[in-house]
């Protein structure tokens, strides 16, 4: 049999012209160009928005950009390992963390890894760090309090299980100094805690950690740190990371309280991505979807009813100002999406006022539903009083001679100031904050020289508490003053004044 060349020709045509298998390009890609933390991908065209990508050198990447022939990823990783034409494969999931009580006292990173030199952490199961937030069939009103231990805001801008309250302010004004003193106060409320520091210097998420240890605040807490040196795309996922973690014990009925610290950073490290990514930038050169960014995380916060479970995220995020700006993007941004803010002035700190909330600026959208009742008596007229004192204050300063009427108001706001005076690392209790409210609401400590007041407000609580002990007993048990009670504290109150005076 003679072999043909052109039939041989022929049949190699026909199979060629009948060949139709393609290169699968939908679960393997090829890095087109890597650097800076962020990999360009061909291929993967069944990639879905949030993906866990597997790189080589046992690095993982989550998918942010879905061009028409191309997969932006961010590296959660050492992006110095990859390098351009290494393969890329699809995990089909999307990124977890580690959840579970194993996690109390321990510090770690965005991925859930521990930091601390501690070991390893035996967990059970894992979490989704990206989840819808629960609808409005399922939350209920907030109706209990968080109790801060602060007096200046549990009595101005209460916090409730379930609520998003703004920490605001400049740089060095308090507002990590709040969250932290929230969380000391947490002790024995079976509250749990969870700390996210983003973009801050290990030494300052070390010395943090070392007073809640201090504090035996860590037994029922987690930190979970994206420190300033790590990749940007860490810093990303952190508060989401930190936000399942805490979803984990809201399922189980728990109360959790949440802090982020701070989401200007995490903003920049969202614009510093986007940027990278060739996204366009809008105002302030971040990305049109920064609002989308803090609203799907901080909408997680709520109170669950009890149908579902009954528990309940609150949510303290924080934010940094430049001098004093409250109208900049990211600050809108964030007071639009939370129930509230505690506003710090840098004038008032560096004029002594410790915690330098501005009773003005400073609001809560749930407000008296957060309160005890004995609370609201207090604390009825607090905001007014110092309102009515600040404008008062700003208008005397142009003239020395004073009638009795601004004499009574500039005294009783000077009282008032004195006594909302706190030192860190020292939260009250509910008693004792509503006993000091209640000496300067009633006018006791307006006729005192505001160098004194401090020390005799400590001295008449030590007197109350020693001799009239059942008195704050009551007032604990009922969480409300009766006519026979405020009788029973002014009575207290006089009496030791009447010994004060005798000794003074």
């Amino acid at each position: 049999m003679k072999i043909k060349a052109n039939e041989i020709s022929a049949l190699i045509k026909e199979q060629i012209k009948n060949y139709k298998h393609k290169v699968d390009n939908s679960d393997v890609g090829t890095i087109v160009s890597v650097g800076d933390g962020i990999a360009i991908i061909y291929g993967l065209e069944k990639a879905m928005l949030g993906e866990l990508l597997a790189f080589p050198h046992d690095v993982y990447g989550l998918v942010m950009n879905l061009e028409i022939d191309h997969v932006g990823a961010v590296l959660l990783g050492d992006d110095t390992l990859i390098k351009e034409g290494d393969i890329v494969k699809r995990t089909g999931s999307v990124m977890e963390v580690p959840v579970g009580e194993k996690m109390f006292g321990r510090v770690v990173d965005a991925l859930g890894q521990p930091i601390d030199g501690l070991g390893p952490i035996e967990y059970t199961s894992k979490r989704p760090i990206e989840v819808v937030a629960p609808g409005v069939i399922t939350r209920e009103s907030v109706n209990s309090p968080l109790e801060t231990g602060i007096k200046a805001i549990d009595a101005i801008t209460p916090i409730g299980k379930g609520q998003r309250e703004l920490i605001i302010g400049d740089r060095q004004t308090g507002k990590t100094a709040i969250a932290i003193d929230t969380i000391i106060n947490q002790k024995g409320k079976d509250v749990i805690c969870v700390y996210v520091a983003i973009g801050q210097k290990n030494s300052t998420v070390a010395q943090i950690v070392d007073k809640l240890k201090t504090h035996k605040a860590m037994d029922y807490t987690i930190v979970v740190a994206a420190n300033a040196s790590e990749p940007a795309p860490l810093l990303y996922v952190a508060p989401y990371a930190g936000c399942a973690i805490a979803e984990h014990f809201m399922s189980l009925g728990k109360d959790v309280l949440i802090v982020y610290d701070d989401l200007s950073k995490h903003a920049v490290s969202y614009r510093s991505l986007s940027l990278l990514l060739k996204r366009f930038p809008g105002r302030e050169a971040y990305p049109g979807d920064v609002f989308y960014l803090h609203s799907r995380l901080l909408e997680r916060a709520c109170k669950l009813s009890k149908e579902y479970g009954g528990g309940s995220i609150t949510a303290l995020p924080i934010v940094e100002t430049q001098s004093g700006d409250i109208s900049a993007y990211i600050p809108t941004n964030v007071i639009s999406i939370t129930d509230g803010q505690i506003f710090l002035m840098a004038d008032l700190f560096n004029a002594g006022q410790r915690p330098a909330i501005d009773s003005g600026l400073s609001v809560s959208r749930v407000g008296g539903a957060a309160q005890y009742k004995a609370m609201k008596q207090v604390a009825s007229s607090l905001k007014i009083d110092l309102a009515s004192y600040m404008e008062m204050k700003s208008f005397t300063q142009f003239g020395s001679d004073l009638d009795a009427s601004t004499l009574k108001i500039i005294r009783h706001g000077d009282a008032l100031l004195e006594v909302l005076k706190q030192t860190q690392y020292n939260p009250y209790t509910f008693t004792h904050e509503v006993f000091d409210l209640f000496v300067a609401k009633h006018g006791f400590l307006d006729k005192l020289e505001t160098s004194t007041i401090k020390d005799t407000l400590t001295k008449l609580y030590e007197y109350a508490t020693d001799n009239y002990s059942h008195l704050f007993k009551q007032l604990e048990n009922e969480k409300q003053i009766s006519k026979e009670l405020e009788d029973a504290f002014k009575k207290c109150i006089e009496n030791f004044f009447e010994i004060y005076q005798q000794e003074n």
